[in-house]
Protein backbone atom coordinates (compact mmCIF):
# COMPACT_ATOMS: atom_id res chain seq x y z
CA UNK A 1 0.00 0.00 0.00
CA UNK A 2 2.13 2.87 -1.29
CA UNK A 3 -0.15 5.63 0.08
CA UNK A 4 -0.60 3.84 3.35
CA UNK A 5 -3.17 4.48 6.07
CA UNK A 6 -4.54 7.91 6.87
CA UNK A 7 -6.31 8.41 10.22
CA UNK A 8 -8.61 11.41 10.61
CA UNK A 9 -8.96 12.30 14.29
CA UNK A 10 -6.20 12.38 16.91
CA UNK A 11 -8.14 11.50 20.05
CA UNK A 12 -7.93 8.24 21.97
CA UNK A 13 -9.18 6.18 19.01
CA UNK A 14 -6.98 7.74 16.35
CA UNK A 15 -3.77 7.63 18.36
CA UNK A 16 -4.37 4.01 19.38
CA UNK A 17 -5.05 3.05 15.75
CA UNK A 18 -1.72 4.54 14.69
CA UNK A 19 0.11 2.83 17.55
CA UNK A 20 -1.58 -0.52 16.91
CA UNK A 21 -0.70 -0.46 13.22
CA UNK A 22 2.97 -0.31 14.16
CA UNK A 23 2.58 -2.85 16.98
CA UNK A 24 0.95 -5.27 14.54
CA UNK A 25 3.85 -4.91 12.12
CA UNK A 26 2.44 -2.54 9.52
CA UNK A 27 5.41 -0.90 7.77
CA UNK A 28 3.66 1.41 5.28
CA UNK A 29 3.04 5.15 5.67
CA UNK A 30 0.80 6.19 8.60
CA UNK A 31 -0.57 9.75 8.66
CA UNK A 32 -2.45 10.93 11.75
CA UNK A 33 -4.50 14.12 11.27
CA UNK A 34 -5.72 16.22 14.20
CA UNK A 35 -7.69 19.45 14.08
CA UNK A 36 -6.20 20.82 17.34
CA UNK A 37 -2.76 22.42 17.58
CA UNK A 38 -1.89 20.20 20.52
CA UNK A 39 -0.09 16.95 21.17
CA UNK A 40 -2.94 14.39 21.54
CA UNK A 41 -4.04 14.25 25.19
CA UNK A 42 -6.17 12.33 27.68
CA UNK A 43 -9.69 13.77 27.86
CA UNK A 44 -11.13 12.32 31.13
CA UNK A 45 -9.01 14.57 33.41
CA UNK A 46 -10.38 17.71 31.75
CA UNK A 47 -13.61 17.60 33.79
CA UNK A 48 -11.76 16.97 37.06
CA UNK A 49 -8.19 17.84 38.05
CA UNK A 50 -7.47 20.08 35.08
CA UNK A 51 -10.26 22.62 35.60
CA UNK A 52 -9.64 23.02 39.34
CA UNK A 53 -5.84 23.31 39.26
CA UNK A 54 -4.45 26.41 37.56
CA UNK A 55 -1.05 24.69 37.25
CA UNK A 56 -2.36 21.43 35.75
CA UNK A 57 -1.00 20.52 32.34
CA UNK A 58 -2.67 18.29 29.74
CA UNK A 59 -1.60 14.65 29.93
CA UNK A 60 -0.26 13.47 26.55
CA UNK A 61 -1.56 10.17 25.21
CA UNK A 62 1.97 9.49 23.96
CA UNK A 63 5.17 11.46 24.25
CA UNK A 64 6.22 13.57 21.29
CA UNK A 65 9.10 11.18 20.56
CA UNK A 66 6.64 8.33 20.06
CA UNK A 67 5.34 9.75 16.78
CA UNK A 68 8.72 10.36 15.18
CA UNK A 69 10.17 7.18 16.65
CA UNK A 70 7.30 5.11 15.25
CA UNK A 71 7.36 6.82 11.84
CA UNK A 72 3.88 8.24 12.41
CA UNK A 73 3.36 11.45 10.45
CA UNK A 74 1.33 13.51 12.92
CA UNK A 75 -0.25 16.60 11.37
CA UNK A 76 -1.89 18.89 13.97
CA UNK A 77 -4.18 21.82 13.21
CA UNK A 78 -5.48 20.30 9.98
CA UNK A 79 -9.07 20.10 8.82
CA UNK A 80 -10.40 17.81 6.12
CA UNK A 81 -13.09 19.25 3.86
CA UNK A 82 -13.98 16.23 1.75
CA UNK A 83 -13.39 12.53 1.20
CA UNK A 84 -13.13 11.47 -2.44
CA UNK A 85 -13.80 7.78 -1.89
CA UNK A 86 -13.51 6.83 -5.55
CA UNK A 87 -10.10 8.43 -5.98
CA UNK A 88 -9.08 7.54 -2.41
CA UNK A 89 -7.93 10.98 -1.40
CA UNK A 90 -8.76 13.67 1.12
CA UNK A 91 -9.31 17.32 0.31
CA UNK A 92 -7.55 19.47 2.92
CA UNK A 93 -9.14 22.73 4.07
CA UNK A 94 -7.17 25.57 2.58
CA UNK A 95 -5.87 23.49 -0.30
CA UNK A 96 -4.02 20.30 -1.05
CA UNK A 97 -4.93 16.61 -1.08
CA UNK A 98 -3.77 13.52 0.80
CA UNK A 99 -4.04 10.13 -0.96
CA UNK A 100 -4.76 6.96 0.99
CA UNK A 101 -5.04 3.22 0.51
CA UNK A 102 -7.01 2.79 3.72
CA UNK A 103 -8.77 5.52 5.67
CA UNK A 104 -9.69 5.31 9.37
CA UNK A 105 -12.29 7.82 10.55
CA UNK A 106 -11.86 8.58 14.25
CA UNK A 107 -13.76 11.86 14.04
CA UNK A 108 -15.34 11.63 17.48
CA UNK A 109 -18.26 13.76 18.59
CA UNK A 110 -19.11 17.32 19.60
CA UNK A 111 -21.33 18.80 22.32
CA UNK A 112 -25.00 18.96 21.47
CA UNK A 113 -26.12 22.56 21.02
CA UNK A 114 -28.97 24.06 22.99
CA UNK A 115 -31.41 26.39 21.27
CA UNK A 116 -31.84 28.85 24.08
CA UNK A 117 -32.20 32.59 24.27
CA UNK A 118 -28.94 33.89 25.67
CA UNK A 119 -26.84 30.89 24.64
CA UNK A 120 -24.55 33.22 22.69
CA UNK A 121 -23.51 35.17 25.82
CA UNK A 122 -19.93 35.06 27.05
CA UNK A 123 -19.58 32.55 29.88
CA UNK A 124 -21.89 29.96 28.27
CA UNK A 125 -19.63 27.02 27.51
CA UNK A 126 -19.43 23.27 26.84
CA UNK A 127 -16.57 20.87 27.53
CA UNK A 128 -15.09 18.71 24.81
CA UNK A 129 -11.58 19.95 24.12
CA UNK A 130 -8.53 21.24 25.92
CA UNK A 131 -9.41 24.77 24.79
CA UNK A 132 -12.86 24.36 26.39
CA UNK A 133 -11.30 23.15 29.65
CA UNK A 134 -8.90 26.08 29.72
CA UNK A 135 -11.81 28.49 29.26
CA UNK A 136 -13.84 26.80 32.03
CA UNK A 137 -10.83 26.99 34.36
CA UNK A 138 -10.36 30.68 33.57
CA UNK A 139 -14.07 31.48 34.02
CA UNK A 140 -14.27 29.44 37.21
CA UNK A 141 -11.56 31.57 38.80
CA UNK A 142 -13.84 34.61 38.61
CA UNK A 143 -17.24 32.94 39.05
CA UNK A 144 -19.09 32.62 42.32
CA UNK A 145 -22.22 30.96 40.87
CA UNK A 146 -22.22 28.21 38.25
CA UNK A 147 -25.25 26.61 36.58
CA UNK A 148 -24.80 23.29 34.78
CA UNK A 149 -27.40 22.19 32.25
CA UNK A 150 -27.47 18.41 32.04
CA UNK A 151 -27.24 15.69 34.68
CA UNK A 152 -25.03 13.24 32.78
CA UNK A 153 -21.50 12.14 33.60
CA UNK A 154 -19.72 15.24 32.31
CA UNK A 155 -22.08 17.67 34.04
CA UNK A 156 -21.88 15.85 37.37
CA UNK A 157 -18.09 15.44 37.24
CA UNK A 158 -17.74 19.18 36.69
CA UNK A 159 -20.34 19.93 39.38
CA UNK A 160 -18.41 17.95 42.00
CA UNK A 161 -15.09 19.47 40.93
CA UNK A 162 -16.29 23.09 41.01
CA UNK A 163 -18.19 22.64 44.27
CA UNK A 164 -15.03 21.25 45.89
CA UNK A 165 -13.25 24.36 44.59
CA UNK A 166 -15.70 26.58 46.47
CA UNK A 167 -18.23 27.52 43.82
CA UNK A 168 -21.99 27.59 44.33
CA UNK A 169 -23.21 24.99 41.84
CA UNK A 170 -26.70 24.19 40.55
CA UNK A 171 -27.38 21.27 38.19
CA UNK A 172 -30.53 21.38 36.05
CA UNK A 173 -31.75 18.16 34.43
CA UNK A 174 -34.82 17.96 32.20
CA UNK A 175 -35.52 14.31 33.06
CA UNK A 176 -36.88 13.22 36.40
CA UNK A 177 -33.56 11.75 37.52
CA UNK A 178 -29.85 12.08 36.95
CA UNK A 179 -27.84 9.85 34.59
CA UNK A 180 -31.01 8.75 32.85
CA UNK A 181 -29.30 7.01 29.90
CA UNK A 182 -26.34 5.71 31.83
CA UNK A 183 -27.07 3.87 35.08
CA UNK A 184 -29.79 2.23 37.14
CA UNK A 185 -32.13 4.42 39.22
CA UNK A 186 -30.53 3.20 42.47
CA UNK A 187 -27.09 4.37 41.35
CA UNK A 188 -28.50 7.69 40.12
CA UNK A 189 -30.29 8.26 43.45
CA UNK A 190 -27.09 7.51 45.35
CA UNK A 191 -25.09 9.94 43.24
CA UNK A 192 -27.70 12.62 43.78
CA UNK A 193 -27.68 12.11 47.54
CA UNK A 194 -23.89 12.36 47.76
CA UNK A 195 -23.74 15.48 45.59
CA UNK A 196 -26.48 17.18 47.58
CA UNK A 197 -24.62 16.34 50.80
CA UNK A 198 -21.62 18.14 49.24
CA UNK A 199 -23.83 21.19 48.72
CA UNK A 200 -24.60 20.87 45.01
CA UNK A 201 -28.17 21.93 44.31
CA UNK A 202 -29.93 19.59 41.86
CA UNK A 203 -33.16 20.36 40.02
CA UNK A 204 -34.64 17.46 38.05
CA UNK A 205 -37.69 17.60 35.82
CA UNK A 206 -36.68 21.19 35.15
CA UNK A 207 -35.61 23.14 32.08
CA UNK A 208 -34.18 26.60 31.48
CA UNK A 209 -36.46 29.10 29.73
CA UNK A 210 -33.70 31.57 28.87
CA UNK A 211 -30.42 33.06 30.01
CA UNK A 212 -29.99 36.65 31.13
CA UNK A 213 -26.92 38.71 30.37
CA UNK A 214 -25.09 41.78 31.58
CA UNK A 215 -22.41 43.61 29.58
CA UNK A 216 -22.29 40.77 27.08
CA UNK A 217 -21.74 38.06 29.68
CA UNK A 218 -24.20 35.62 31.23
CA UNK A 219 -25.60 36.72 34.58
CA UNK A 220 -28.45 34.32 35.35
CA UNK A 221 -30.43 31.29 34.21
CA UNK A 222 -34.23 31.52 34.39
CA UNK A 223 -35.91 28.16 34.92
CA UNK A 224 -39.18 27.05 33.35
CA UNK A 225 -40.86 27.70 36.70
CA UNK A 226 -39.58 31.28 36.71
CA UNK A 227 -36.82 30.91 39.30
CA UNK A 228 -33.82 33.15 38.70
CA UNK A 229 -30.48 31.45 39.32
CA UNK A 230 -27.49 33.82 39.37
CA UNK A 231 -24.66 32.52 37.18
CA UNK A 232 -21.40 33.97 35.96
CA UNK A 233 -20.83 30.72 34.06
CA UNK A 234 -23.32 28.30 32.49
CA UNK A 235 -22.00 24.93 31.34
CA UNK A 236 -24.05 23.00 28.80
CA UNK A 237 -23.67 19.23 29.05
CA UNK A 238 -26.72 17.72 27.34
CA UNK A 239 -24.96 15.04 25.35
CA UNK A 240 -22.98 14.84 22.14
CA UNK A 241 -23.52 14.49 18.41
CA UNK A 242 -21.31 12.13 16.35
CA UNK A 243 -19.18 13.81 13.70
CA UNK A 244 -20.46 12.03 10.61
CA UNK A 245 -20.62 14.84 8.06
CA UNK A 246 -17.42 13.90 6.19
CA UNK A 247 -18.52 10.28 5.90
CA UNK A 248 -22.10 11.11 4.94
CA UNK A 249 -20.99 13.48 2.16
CA UNK A 250 -18.78 10.69 0.80
CA UNK A 251 -21.77 8.36 0.48
CA UNK A 252 -20.95 6.19 3.50
CA UNK A 253 -23.94 4.66 5.32
CA UNK A 254 -25.00 6.51 8.48
CA UNK A 255 -27.20 5.20 11.30
CA UNK A 256 -26.79 7.16 14.55
CA UNK A 257 -23.13 7.32 13.60
CA UNK A 258 -20.96 5.90 10.84
CA UNK A 259 -22.35 2.41 10.29
CA UNK A 260 -19.65 -0.25 10.62
CA UNK A 261 -19.49 -4.05 10.61
CA UNK A 262 -17.79 -6.34 13.12
CA UNK A 263 -14.40 -5.59 11.53
CA UNK A 264 -14.76 -1.78 11.82
CA UNK A 265 -15.36 -1.42 8.08
CA UNK A 266 -17.90 1.07 6.78
CA UNK A 267 -20.16 0.54 3.76
CA UNK A 268 -17.03 1.38 1.74
CA UNK A 269 -14.68 -1.40 2.95
CA UNK A 270 -11.49 0.62 2.43
CA UNK A 271 -12.81 3.19 4.90
CA UNK A 272 -13.02 2.16 8.55
CA UNK A 273 -14.56 4.03 11.48
CA UNK A 274 -13.92 3.77 15.22
CA UNK A 275 -14.77 5.47 18.50
CA UNK A 276 -17.58 7.88 19.37
CA UNK A 277 -18.60 8.39 15.74
CA UNK A 278 -19.09 4.68 14.92
CA UNK A 279 -22.33 2.71 15.34
CA UNK A 280 -22.65 -1.05 15.09
CA UNK A 281 -24.59 -4.14 16.15
CA UNK A 282 -23.12 -5.18 19.49
CA UNK A 283 -22.18 -8.81 19.88
CA UNK A 284 -23.23 -8.86 23.55
CA UNK A 285 -26.84 -7.72 23.14
CA UNK A 286 -27.57 -7.89 19.43
CA UNK A 287 -28.73 -4.27 19.61
CA UNK A 288 -27.52 -1.26 17.66
CA UNK A 289 -25.17 0.89 19.75
CA UNK A 290 -22.81 3.84 19.57
CA UNK A 291 -20.60 3.81 22.65
CA UNK A 292 -18.90 6.95 23.94
CA UNK A 293 -15.99 5.70 26.03
CA UNK A 294 -12.21 5.59 26.02
CA UNK A 295 -12.30 1.80 26.36
CA UNK A 296 -14.52 1.33 23.32
CA UNK A 297 -12.38 3.75 21.28
CA UNK A 298 -9.12 1.97 22.06
CA UNK A 299 -10.51 -1.55 21.63
CA UNK A 300 -12.00 -0.67 18.26
CA UNK A 301 -8.74 1.00 17.22
CA UNK A 302 -6.78 -2.17 17.96
CA UNK A 303 -9.16 -4.26 15.89
CA UNK A 304 -9.18 -1.74 13.03
CA UNK A 305 -5.39 -2.06 12.79
CA UNK A 306 -5.70 -5.84 12.59
CA UNK A 307 -8.38 -5.51 9.91
CA UNK A 308 -6.04 -3.32 7.83
CA UNK A 309 -3.41 -6.04 8.13
CA UNK A 310 -5.80 -8.71 6.89
CA UNK A 311 -6.89 -10.37 10.11
CA UNK A 312 -10.56 -11.32 10.11
CA UNK A 313 -11.66 -11.75 13.71
CA UNK A 314 -14.88 -9.93 14.70
CA UNK A 315 -15.13 -7.34 17.46
CA UNK A 316 -15.75 -9.06 20.80
CA UNK A 317 -14.45 -6.70 23.48
CA UNK A 318 -16.51 -6.50 26.68
CA UNK A 319 -17.67 -2.88 27.11
CA UNK A 320 -16.75 -1.06 30.29
CA UNK A 321 -16.94 2.53 31.44
CA UNK A 322 -16.04 4.70 34.39
CA UNK A 323 -16.70 8.10 35.91
CA UNK A 324 -15.24 9.88 38.94
CA UNK A 325 -17.84 12.11 40.63
CA UNK A 326 -16.68 13.59 43.90
CA UNK A 327 -15.85 10.71 46.26
CA UNK A 328 -17.54 8.15 43.99
CA UNK A 329 -15.71 6.02 41.46
CA UNK A 330 -18.43 4.63 39.22
CA UNK A 331 -17.42 1.61 37.15
CA UNK A 332 -19.73 -0.17 34.73
CA UNK A 333 -19.18 -3.33 32.73
CA UNK A 334 -21.56 -4.85 30.19
CA UNK A 335 -24.71 -3.32 28.73
CA UNK A 336 -27.63 -3.45 31.14
CA UNK A 337 -30.54 -2.35 28.95
CA UNK A 338 -33.35 -4.94 29.05
CA UNK A 339 -32.62 -6.12 32.57
CA UNK A 340 -35.54 -7.42 34.61
CA UNK A 341 -33.94 -8.16 38.01
CA UNK A 342 -30.87 -7.30 40.02
CA UNK A 343 -28.78 -8.25 43.05
CA UNK A 344 -27.05 -5.69 45.30
CA UNK A 345 -23.73 -6.38 47.01
CA UNK A 346 -22.19 -4.05 49.56
CA UNK A 347 -23.62 -1.10 51.48
CA UNK A 348 -24.87 2.07 49.79
CA UNK A 349 -24.72 3.81 53.18
CA UNK A 350 -20.96 3.18 53.17
CA UNK A 351 -20.63 4.50 49.60
CA UNK A 352 -19.41 1.06 48.47
CA UNK A 353 -21.81 -1.21 46.59
CA UNK A 354 -22.47 -2.96 43.28
CA UNK A 355 -25.62 -3.82 41.35
CA UNK A 356 -25.63 -7.01 39.24
CA UNK A 357 -28.21 -6.77 36.45
CA UNK A 358 -29.97 -9.80 34.99
CA UNK A 359 -32.30 -10.60 32.11
CA UNK A 360 -33.81 -13.85 33.23
CA UNK A 361 -30.86 -15.98 34.31
CA UNK A 362 -28.32 -14.10 32.17
CA UNK A 363 -25.96 -11.57 33.73
CA UNK A 364 -26.04 -8.43 31.59
CA UNK A 365 -23.69 -6.16 33.49
CA UNK A 366 -22.50 -4.74 36.78
CA UNK A 367 -22.55 -1.16 38.07
CA UNK A 368 -20.19 -0.44 40.96
CA UNK A 369 -19.54 2.45 43.32
CA UNK A 370 -16.13 2.27 45.00
CA UNK A 371 -15.91 -1.52 44.61
CA UNK A 372 -13.22 -1.97 41.94
CA UNK A 373 -12.82 -5.65 42.75
CA UNK A 374 -16.41 -6.34 41.70
CA UNK A 375 -15.81 -4.47 38.46
CA UNK A 376 -12.64 -6.36 37.56
CA UNK A 377 -14.24 -9.71 38.38
CA UNK A 378 -17.25 -8.72 36.29
CA UNK A 379 -15.03 -8.02 33.30
CA UNK A 380 -13.52 -11.49 33.65
CA UNK A 381 -16.92 -13.16 33.98
CA UNK A 382 -18.50 -11.43 31.00
CA UNK A 383 -15.36 -11.95 28.96
CA UNK A 384 -15.51 -15.67 29.67
CA UNK A 385 -19.23 -15.86 28.88
CA UNK A 386 -20.01 -16.86 32.48
CA UNK A 387 -23.35 -15.94 34.07
CA UNK A 388 -23.36 -16.78 37.78
CA UNK A 389 -26.70 -17.38 39.40
CA UNK A 390 -28.16 -14.58 41.52
CA UNK A 391 -27.69 -16.87 44.53
CA UNK A 392 -23.96 -17.15 43.81
CA UNK A 393 -23.68 -13.37 43.49
CA UNK A 394 -25.47 -12.92 46.81
CA UNK A 395 -22.94 -15.24 48.46
CA UNK A 396 -20.21 -12.68 47.81
CA UNK A 397 -16.96 -12.17 45.88
CA UNK A 398 -15.20 -15.31 47.14
CA UNK A 399 -18.07 -17.51 45.95
CA UNK A 400 -18.06 -15.72 42.60
CA UNK A 401 -14.31 -16.23 42.14
CA UNK A 402 -14.66 -19.93 42.93
CA UNK A 403 -17.59 -20.31 40.53
CA UNK A 404 -15.68 -18.54 37.74
CA UNK A 405 -12.62 -20.75 38.33
CA UNK A 406 -14.78 -23.88 38.12
CA UNK A 407 -16.47 -22.63 34.96
CA UNK A 408 -13.12 -21.82 33.32
CA UNK A 409 -11.75 -25.24 34.21
CA UNK A 410 -14.78 -26.98 32.71
CA UNK A 411 -14.92 -24.80 29.59
CA UNK A 412 -12.35 -26.78 27.52
CA UNK A 413 -14.26 -29.99 28.26
CA UNK A 414 -17.54 -28.40 27.15
CA UNK A 415 -15.90 -27.13 23.96
CA UNK A 416 -14.64 -30.59 22.97
CA UNK A 417 -17.46 -32.64 24.40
Amino acid sequence: MKNGVVIVGAGHAGVQAAASLREEGYDGPVILIGDENELPYHKPPLSKTFIKDAEAKPQPLRGEAFYSGSAIDYRPGMRIDRIDAGARRLQVAGGGTIPFDRLVLATGSRPRLLKLEGAELAGVVSLRSLADARLIRELSARSKDVVILGGGFIGLEIAATLKAAGRKVTVIEALNRLLGRAVAPAIAAHVRQRLEEMGVRILTGTTVAHLEGENGGVSAAITSSGERLPAQMVIIGIGVVPNVELAEAAGIAIANGIRIDQHMQSSIPEILAIGDAASYRHWLTGGEVRLESVQNATDQARLAARTVLGHAEPFSAVPWFWSDIGDMKLQMVGLTQGGDSHVVLGEPAENKFSIYHYAGHRLLGIESVNRPGDHMLGRKMLGAGFSPSPQTVAAGPDALKAALAAFSQDEPARATG
